[in-house]
C-alpha cells in the first residue's frame, strides 16, 4: 500500500428539503385546511479516528465528499426523511488543517475520536406551519436550508513512543527490523527508506511500545535538501528520539551536529525533545574505534553514546530500555528505573 501523508479535499453537507404546499381534501370533509409537511435536514460531514490505518491513500482518488439533501415535505404532514451523513474515517493521528494548510482545526489523536466538520441545512416548514386565524388556507412553505462547503487539509503525522533519527544509511531500518516484526526495505546506498515505518517493540508482557522509522536527514534538509523535514512530522509525537550514527563513518561528531541542527531547525519542540545517543554498526569496528568513536562523541554531546548493532543485536535491549525510560519520564507515566508491574499498574 502506498503511504500518503497529506491530501486535500472538497467537503459540502446536505441542503434541507423544501416544505410542502398541500391542502387536504377528501370527500365528505369540507373543511380539510392546509396539511405540507416540513423538508427533512440535510446529511452532515463528520470526521472518525478509526483503527487499521495508518494512511491517507483513500482520499488520493476521491477528493469530494457531499451529504445527501434531505427529503422534501408532501402532503398529508409527511415531513421528508433527514439526508444521509459523510463519515470521513483516517488514521489516529490525523490532524485537520485549513485551506492555508496552517490552521489545525482539529487533531484526531485518540481512537474513536468522532467530530462534526460541516452541519446540514435545516429542512423548510410546510404550510402547515403557517396556518392561523388570519391566514387559514396558506400558499406558501420554506425552502430548504443550503448547506455548508469548504476545502480542509488531512495531515497524518503517525503516533509513535519512540522515534528514530539519523543521516541516511545509519543503520535506522535495520535496527527496526531487529528489533521489531517491521519489515522496512534495507539496501547499502542512501534514502533507502522512502516513507515513514512502524514497529512494535516487546520489552516484556507489560512493556510494548511503537517505535517509528523515517527517512534519513541531510544537511540542509530544513532547506529542502534531499527529502527535506517533510517526514518529521512524525515523530513529533513521540515521547523521545533514538539518534543512530553509523560507526563506520570518520566524522561522527560532524553527523551528530548535522542532524541536531537540522532537528533545531525544524523547531515544534524537536530539538528539545529526550534524546538518546547510539553510535551503530559496532560490529564492523574493532575495540580500540569504539572507544576512540564513543569518547569523542561524550565530548562533543555531552553524554555517552550507547554502542549497539543491529545486524548482531548487540546492545539493542539496553539501548530499548534506555528509549522507554526517556518516554516513561517525559510523560510523566511513573519511576523508569521501578519495576514494569509498579509502572504499569498490573494486576495479575
Amino acid at each position: 500500500m502506498k503511504f500518503l501523508d497529506q491530501a486535500k479535499i472538497y467537503i459540502r453537507s446536505g441542503n434541507g428539503g423544501a416544505g410542502s404546499v398541500s391542502f387536504r381534501r377528501e370527500k365528505f370533509i369540507p373543511n380539510g385546511g392546509p396539511d405540507g409537511g416540513d423538508g427533512g435536514k440535510g446529511g452532515d460531514v463528520w470526521i472518525e479516528a478509526v483503527e487499521g490505518l495508518n494512511t491517507l491513500i483513500d482520499y488520493r482518488y476521491q477528493q469530494h465528499f457531499k451529504a445527501q439533501t434531505g427529503n422534501h415535505g408532501q402532503g398529508r404532514q409527511m415531513h421528508g426523511a433527514k439526508g444521509e451523513d459523510v463519515v470521513l474515517r483516517v488514521p489516529v493521528g490525523t490532524q485537520v488543517l485549513d485551506e492555508d494548510k496552517e490552521t489545525v482545526l482539529l487533531d484526531m489523536d485518540t481512537m474513536g475520536m468522532t467530530e462534526l466538520l460541516l452541519k446540514g441545512g435545516n429542512g423548510g416548514w410546510g404550510n402547515v406551519r403557517f396556518k392561523g386565524p388570519s391566514n387559514q388556507a396558506p400558499t406558501h412553505a420554506n425552502p430548504g436550508q443550503e448547506g455548508q462547503e469548504r476545502w480542509i487539509w488531512l495531515r497524518l503525522k503517525l503516533i509513535a513512543d519512540v522515534g528514530l533519527a539519523g543521516l541516511p544509511n545509519a543503520g535506522k531500518s535495520t535496527f527496526l527490523s531487529a528489533v521489531s516484526a517491521a519489515r522496512p526495505k534495507i539496501a547499502d546506498y542512501p534514502f533507502t527508506t522512502l516513507a515513514p515505518n512502524l514497529g512494535m517493540v516487546d520489552l516484556s508482557t507489560t512493556e510494548r511500545f511503537v517505535i517509528a522509522d523515517i527517512p534519513g536527514l541531510i544537511e540542509g534538509a530544513s532547506e529542502g535538501a534531499g527529502l527535506g523535514t517533510r517526514f518529521l512530522g512524525h515523530v513529533e509525537r513521540s515521547g523521545c528520539l533514538i539518534h543512530l550514527i553509523d560507526g563506520t563513518q570518520d566524522d561522527v561528531v560532524g553527523a551528530w551536529r548535522t542532524i541536531r541542527h537540522e532537528l533545531e531547525a525544524y523547531g515544534e519542540g524537536l530539538g528539545e525533545k529526550a534524546e538518546v545517543l547510539a553510535l551503530n554498526k559496532i560490529d564492523a569496528l574493532s575495540e580500540e574505534e569504539r572507544q576512540e568513536k564513543a569518547d569523542a562523541l561524550e565530548a562533543a554531546a555531552g553524554r555517552r553514546p550507547l554502542l549497539v548493532s543491529g545486524v548482531s543485536g548487540e546492545g539493542t535491549r539496553p539501548l530499548l530500555r534506555a528509549a522507554w525510560g526517556e518516554v516513561l519520564r517525559t510523560r510523566g507515566l511513573g519511576d523508569p528505573s521501578a519495576p514494569a508491574a509498579q509502572i504499569q499498574g498490573w494486576t495479575p
